[in-house]
Order: C-alpha cells, then structure tokens, then sequence
C-alpha cells in the first residue's frame, strides 16, 4: 500500500468555468483521504478564490498542488499556478463590488501566503495549520 500523506497531490484545470467546481471537490476529497478534513473548508474556500482568480485574468492550464503536512505540527502548502506572470494585487473592494476581497480573505486565513514567478507563469501559495 502507497502511503499517499508523504506524496503530492496534483491537477491540471483548462480554463473553464467548471475548474473552479472540480477542483474544490478534489482538493476536499484529497484532504479527507489526508486525514486533514478540519481544514478542508478554508482550504477549498481558498483554493476556488485563486482559482476563480486565475479564470479571471489568465488564459490558459491552471495548475493546484497540494503538499502535506511532512509529520505532526507541520503545515499544509497549496499552490495555484497559471500563465499570468504577473502576481496578484489587493485593490479596494466597495460594499457593493462583486469582487476585490479574495486577497484579504487569503491573508486573514492563511498562515503565510505568497506568490513566485515560474517558467511560464506564477504560483499563489498559501499554507494552513491542520486543526485536531
């Protein structure tokens, strides 16, 4: 039997509207099968953000990858990748604006949060304690 905690877990969306459903299912049905489902609703909140971010703005793969915790106390890492290469930017969001907040949001529920450049693109990270 693999022990699939230690390994990373991987997708590739097409920019479609329906990346953004797929990929919470499967990044919570990565995270149970993790033993990791008291995170598992920020978790996808904040991963259908990024992405929908992604389809926004970038044309193109988008790319999600899970890291596990590496043992007791550690961190889980989620990064979304696109073609974009520039990084997000936090604008004000009035009362009625649809949208403006998902970089707020990223910062007050993650641990650590940032973004680095890639061979075609850029990455959002983010990190969150496993909870219990």
């Amino acid at each position: 039997m693999i022990d699939t905690r230690n390994t990373c877990a991987e997708w590739t969306f097409p920019a479609t509207p329906d990346a953004v459903g797929t990929a919470r299912s499967v990044v919570r049905g990565r995270l149970r099968d993790w033993g990791l489902e008291g995170i598992g609703d920020i978790a996808v909140l904040l991963v259908s953000e990024l992405v929908t971010n992604a389809l926004r703005y970038a044309a193109g793969p988008i790319g999600v990858r899970l890291v596990p915790p590496p043992g007791p106390g550690g961190v889980l890492r989620v990064e979304v990748s696109d073609p974009l290469p520039e990084p997000p930017h936090e604008r004000p969001a009035r009362p009625d604006d649809e949208g403006g907040r998902g970089l707020r949001l990223l910062a007050s529920a993650a641990r650590r949060w940032g973004t680095r450049p890639g061979a075609t693109g850029k990455t959002v990270w983010f990190e969150l304690v496993p909870t219990g």
